[in-house]
């Protein structure tokens, strides 16, 4: 759903003003950066900084959701069947054992 708002927004807002602050945080934000980075580079002003820091904040949230996913399955893969609470994600994010 993230990267169909920000292909939707990229035509409205981001090729009117690639530079601007929406354009900007969409590109460094993980969930949006994949497609709206692709869309500003074209119209030129990104700083090889920019794209620098838009891929290694893109690579630290995929190893994040990667270790929470993995903390969450290794707990909840015994609890098959059983409904599950956010309280309980929480909980299994955290658990020692």
């Amino acid at each position: 759903m993230p990267l169909i708002l920000t292909f939707i927004v990229a035509q409205s807002v981001m090729i009117r003003d690639p530079n601007g602050p929406i354009a900007y945080w969409m590109s460094m934000i993980p969930f949006t950066s994949p497609i709206a980075m692709v869309i500003r580079i074209p119209f030129g002003g990104v700083t090889a900084g920019q794209l620098l820091l838009s891929m290694a904040l893109l690579v630290v949230g995929f190893v994040a959701t990667i270790w929470i996913a993995a903390r969450i399955y290794r707990v909840g893969i015994l609890l098959y069947g059983k409904k599950v609470t956010y309280k309980e994600l929480s909980r299994w994010m955290f658990y020692k054992g």
